[in-house]
């Protein structure tokens, strides 16, 4: 009689969670700089392409993409299982602590699906590269800032055109929050300074 251990039934892997995207987000966006951006008006030369802050939230990827054209938040897939595809060019609204954001998806062949909000554009109100990786970091910091929003509920990654989701938005309009009222500090609501 064999006395070793019977094998365990299998159980299917967990999908892996992804890796830090900081450093392939910035060879994406530095090849889009050198070839589709190349020379257009609108690029500030002094930048250069920057992925700043990225972390894990909500199982996704959460950060700040500085390029020569643009500033924004930026949201990828960390745990594939957690994450729900939208169709280019569709938006997503999602209530972080400093509020409720609106990012639009997009798609890339090497980054796959991600979604993104629009924080500046053009950059040339920056001198340098460290101005924008400043200002980016101020912007995650007050992002994720318990008290700037008393009331978070978490994320709402409902598709804007669901209407449940749309109602839901409109019935709390003062917890949306425009990005430049954001950017300003002017997200607490009428004692903000």
């Amino acid at each position: 009689m064999d006395s070793s251990p019977t094998p365990a039934a299998a159980t299917p892997a967990a999908p892996a969670a992804r890796p830090d995207p900081s450093a392939l987000i910035e060879r994406v966006f530095a090849d889009i700089g050198a070839t589709r951006m190349q020379g257009l008006p609108f690029v500030n030369g002094a930048l250069r392409v920057e992925a700043v802050g990225f972390r894990r939230w909500q199982n996704r990827w959460l950060g700040v993409l500085v390029t020569p054209w643009s500033m924004n938040l930026m949201i990828l897939a960390d745990d594939p299982s957690h994450w729900r595809p939208v169709r280019a060019g569709q938006s997503v609204s999602y209530a972080l602590p400093a509020g409720v954001f609106d990012f639009v998806a997009a798609h890339d062949a090497t980054l796959g699906d991600y979604q993104s909000c629009s924080l500046f554009s053009p950059m040339f109100e920056f001198a340098d590269q460290d101005g924008a990786r400043a200002t980016a970091q101020a912007a995650l910091a007050a992002l994720f800032d318990p008290g700037a929003r008393a009331g978070a509920e978490g994320p709402r990654d409902t598709p804007a055109a669901a209407p449940a989701a749309s109602a839901a938005l409109e019935a709390e309009p003062e917890a949306v929050v425009s990005k430049r009222d954001f950017l300003r500090g002017r997200w607490r609501g009428a004692d903000a300074a």
